[in-house]
């Protein structure tokens, strides 16, 4: 196996646990799968099933989509997939926005995220312009930002236990990793962008 699968490799195994997680409330139920997120499920029901159905989809496909193998051996399939990806990322990020504004933690918690789901669908459809265009190579960049925001998902629950041991209730560190899911990794995306040339 090359040593530059490895990262990859960790990437979309995390993303598929943490989306099969997610998927727990199928089984247990909302108020019990999601006992920290009442006030979506009192208010914002249908958005925050939208929300979390959407980008569990997109995190499954999104880490696959980058293996060499699918991209030049299964190009058909690579496309659907990506299509799917790009549907659950439109369904999630447009119900991320509206959800964004009812979070416990604020103005400042909201803003985090809101800006997070606007740089999430400007990302992907970014990507899938330049895959229409066949312009692959700006396809590629812009779909490393694209899953670097999807990752966000990933990122935010391993921020999270941090902040759980530190004793923070989900509010208090809502206003912290509101930021701090998707900022750093926007801004390694990024220099790995230009790292590579």
């Amino acid at each position: 196996m090359a040593k530059s699968r490895i990262p990859l490799i960790i990437v979309t195994v995390l993303s598929t646990f943490i989306a099969i997680g997610t998927f727990r409330f199928i089984g247990l139920g909302l108020e019990l799968a999601f006992a920290d997120m009442i006030g979506h499920l009192t208010d914002r029901r249908t958005m925050f099933i939208a929300h979390i159905s959407g980008a569990s989809i997109a995190l499954v496909i999104g880490g696959y989509q980058f293996f060499p193998k699918m991209r030049n051996k299964h190009r058909a399939r690579h496309r659907w997939l990506g299509r799917v990806y790009g549907i659950s990322i439109l369904i999630g990020g447009v119900s991320g926005f509206f959800i964004a504004f009812g979070v416990a933690g604020g103005p400042i918690a909201a803003s985090g995220f809101a800006i997070l789901a606007v740089l999430w669908l400007f990302t992907t459809g970014m990507a899938v312009r330049f895959a229409m265009r066949r312009e692959i190579s700006d396809h590629r960049h812009w779909m490393i930002r694209s899953f670097a925001l999807t990752f966000a998902a990933v990122t935010l629950r391993i921020y999270l236990l941090f902040f759980m041991v530190a004793d923070f209730t989900y509010t208090e560190a809502s206003l912290y990793i509101a930021w701090m899911c998707w900022v750093p990794n926007l801004i390694f995306a990024e220099w790995w962008l230009r790292r590579k040339g």
